[in-house]
């Protein structure tokens, strides 16, 4: 029997949540190592041999080591994909090239914005660092062009990439998440028929929900 595979990291984390989700979603059996940020165990040399950037999550499958958490979750969908959610990236060329631009969207125009957006609005406060509001207007400003574009595809396609869930719809799920629960600009996503009734959806996923619990774990 192999050994489950290792995601190090915090749940807290928005990039290790995709990766967890991902793992749920697929059914495959991990272990969760706990890296503790505020002792700076990500940059220790022992961490670092397998996050050169000193970053989480970090992840192993028995010899194999890797990082960046959507190229975990791209190995993951690949080396099991005979397990759980078959169709999370695709079936076919076509299939995994539409999925693979939207994954593009997310990371370059969705995620730069929500990301600064859930710092400023979710994480400052608890860490006591001040807001930049020039920097939060900002990015309101970038994150309602980039929803005004999911809502119209929205409009036209169940999920980003298709019919189905996929990996495009998941990666944006931390992001997200953040931004509806823990900040007070959730009317970016609620204001948005058509990205409202997607994030619904993909939210109440069970793998998501997995995921969230984690969050909540001491």
């Amino acid at each position: 029997m192999t050994s489950p595979v290792k995601v190090y990291g915090t749940p807290l984390s928005t990039a290790a949540a995709r990766v967890l989700a991902c793992l749920f979603e697929k059914d495959v059996d991990f272990q969760l190592i706990p890296v503790n940020l505020a002792k700076g165990e990500h940059k220790k040399p022992e961490f670092l041999k397998i996050q050169p950037f000193g970053q989480v999550p970090a992840f192993q499958d028995e010899s194999i080591s890797l990082f960046e958490s959507r190229a975990i979750c791209r190995y993951i969908c690949e080396k099991y994909a005979d397990k759980g959610n078959k169709k999370l990236y695709g079936t076919n060329p076509l299939a995994k090239a539409s999925i693979d631009q939207w994954l593009e969207a997310e990371g370059q125009s969705f995620n730069p914005p929500s990301g600064a957006l859930v710092f400023q609005l979710a994480f400052a406060p608890r860490w006591k660092i001040p807001q930049d509001q020039d920097a939060i207007k900002q990015n309101e400003a970038k994150l309602g062009k980039v929803l005004d574009v999911y809502e119209k595809r929205l409009g036209e396609s169940r999920f980003l990439a298709g019919d189905d869930f996929s990996l495009a719809d998941l990666s944006h799920l931390p992001n997200a998440h953040y931004l509806v629960t823990a900040t007070d600009r959730a009317e970016l996503i609620t204001s948005r028929k058509h990205v409202e009734r997607w994030w619904d959806e993909i939210s109440n996923r069970d793998s998501w929900k997995k995921a969230v619990e984690l969050q909540k774990s001491p």
